[in-house]
């Protein structure tokens, strides 16, 4: 970048290089000019100069968001849209600035998408909550990106973000066009902010600030909950208490104008050997894991009992098995054991990060999947193996023998 004063708007090169940076290493795809992070970086100073120059003088108006759909678990799909690079970039220098200060006013039972908190986070204070509390609601918010209301949100930002300019450029944001895979531009309807965004997650976590954290702990203050980006679990204490604040919060969101889904929010018991009432939903799924009654390990008396547990979910083992099926590893005859241990690791890696470091034993039993589709490599590749499974296992139990560390699961203390 050649010229180092600022223009009309505070926004200095710094800013934008180190929102640059951050880019960079969060990594991501192109957007709608298909222009890649490698692409971009071939006249970095010239495209960051761009940013600058057009973000500091308000010129700065950014382009459609390309709309990507995820398949979901329930068979439809859920649309991102991923912002060009230079406009992630853009979208990082605003985040950068009112971060900070929204994090001092954000609840510390909200956990999504904020800096030193995680998932795992999330999860430690639900598993701390049912042993504390008998009742809950396993809430979800019906396409809660997609039905954000812009003026309501507008709101709560002027009321932490005075600067206009800062307004202008969020409102700028809100109001971008998504365009389709078809290549069809649709515009907003004053509602919505593209899930995949830079700036999304902090306008989220602002507006359920407002419609929920605040609100439940000034109406409910002697309940707990717990909340990840719009998906939520509150802990009560009675089952009348949680059906009173199921329906208080469903007037409250829809207030808001968002809706509650119907099928996925519900009251949950927490069952184990102390709550012996009867009850139909005493299970649910949060953030990958399945919380239920299950038989735990006493740590004094070295003995079961039934308590209210997690492990992996179920969507989230086939999620694991799917993928461990896509990789078609067996046909990979030509390969050695060290080529798909090189393939395999970064996403083993994931699952025994992400899964291992609260039930060990369940991921245990979706990795022995793993083992099988290893196995059947073993035998397309050594006929002599004769296509027998147990002697396939011996081989693999032996290549672990002498190889403890090749697989990150094996590392990690999985067992065949």
């Amino acid at each position: 970048m050649k010229e180092t004063k600022s223009k009309s708007l505070p926004v200095s090169q710094d800013m934008v290089r180190e929102a640059y940076t951050k880019v960079k290493a969060n990594k991501g795809g192109a957007g709608i000019d298909n222009e890649s992070l490698d692409d971009f970086e071939l006249k970095l100073e010239r495209n960051l100069y761009k940013v600058w120059n057009r973000m500091a003088s308000g010129s700065y108006f950014p382009p459609a968001v390309k709309e990507v759909e995820i398949p979901k678990k329930d068979g439809k799909v859920r649309k991102l849209g991923i912002p060009t690079v230079g406009d992630r970039i853009a979208q990082t220098v605003i985040k950068n600035l009112i971060e900070p200060r929204l994090e001092q006013i954000f609840s510390n039972n909200s956990y999504g998408y904020r800096p030193l908190r995680s998932a795992h986070d999330a999860l430690d204070a639900v598993r701390a909550n049912v042993r504390q509390y008998s009742w809950l609601i396993d809430l979800d918010i019906k396409g809660f990106f997609d039905n954000i209301d812009h003026e309501l949100l507008m709101k709560a930002v002027e009321v932490h973000v005075s600067e206009k300019w800062i307004q202008m450029y969020l409102r700028r944001w809100l109001e971008m066009p998504v365009q389709t895979k078809i290549g069809e531009l649709v515009e907003k309807q004053g509602k919505g902010t593209p899930q995949g965004g830079v700036i999304s997650p902090v306008l989220a976590n602002l507006f359920l600030h407002y419609v929920m954290d605040k609100w439940l702990t000034i109406r409910y203050p002697q309940i707990s909950f717990v909340r990840y980006a719009d998906d939520a679990v509150i802990h009560c204490r009675t089952k009348s208490e949680a059906e009173e604040v199921l329906k208080t919060v469903n007037e409250r969101v829809t207030a808001c104008n968002l809706e509650l889904h119907k099928e996925k929010t519900k009251i949950v018991y927490c069952k184990d050997y102390r709550r012996c009432e009867k009850f139909d939903t005493v299970s649910f799924d949060f953030l990958g894991f399945m919380f239920k009654p299950m038989s735990l390990k006493s740590k004094r008396e070295n003995s079961l009992f039934l308590g209210f547990g997690m492990t992996i979910s179920k969507d989230s083992r086939k999620k694991i098995v799917s993928n461990i099926n896509q990789t078609k590893l067996h046909r990979w005859t030509t390969a050695t054991i060290e080529d798909i241990a090189t393939l395999l690791n970064p996403r083993i890696r994931g699952w025994v990060n992400y899964y291992g470091r609260f039930c060990y034993r369940g991921l245990s039993q979706t990795l022995r999947r793993l083992h099988r589709r290893i196995a059947k490599w073993l035998l397309n590749k050594y006929k002599r193996l004769g296509w027998s499974f147990r002697r396939a296992f011996v081989m693999l139990r032996q290549i672990k023998q002498v190889k403890p560390n090749l697989f990150a699961h094996w590392k990690a203390g999985y067992d065949l």
